[in-house]
């Protein structure tokens, strides 16, 4: 049997479920779909560019940018996950210096990550005073 997590360990009946971050649902979204397109363009400069750069340098290091991009996803709850999400949009960007094409993909996904942090904040603040606004709501009418 798995080991239960300390949310699992503390919950009583009753107890009502916290609720996940919309900031970092979309945030991991974006950088899974990232880590798949990172792959694909490893493999497309794999097979134009493999006469120009070693081609041991050019699958290790789309690998190694994929499982980072994937990886994140574990840390985004930290302090310094947005942070480092954002480091990774600007190597996105940076990897158009291998395959021009991949500036344009760079530019819409750090886009796409702009746009899901700011988005995710706005949801998130509804839910806060959504569920402030229930529990008010459940107080002053009791069942």
């Amino acid at each position: 049997m798995a080991r239960m997590t300390r949310a699992q360990r503390e919950w009583r009946p009753g107890m009502p479920k916290k609720r996940r971050s919309t900031k970092i649902m979309f945030a991991s979204t974006v950088l899974l779909l990232e880590a798949f397109v990172v792959f694909f363009a490893t493999l497309a400069v794999f097979g134009l560019r493999r006469d120009e750069i070693s081609p041991a340098v050019i699958l290790t290091s789309g690998i190694v940018l994929s499982v980072v991009l994937i990886l994140t996803c574990a840390v985004l709850t930290r302090k310094w996950g947005i942070g480092l999400g954002w480091v990774l949009q600007l190597v996105l960007i940076a990897s158009g210096f291998l395959e021009p094409a991949m500036f344009a993909v760079g530019l819409a996904f750090a886009a796409t990550w702009l746009f899901g942090i700011r988005q995710g904040i706005r949801v998130d603040r509804e839910n806060v005073e959504r569920d402030r606004l229930q529990a008010e709501w459940e107080k002053a009418n009791p069942e």
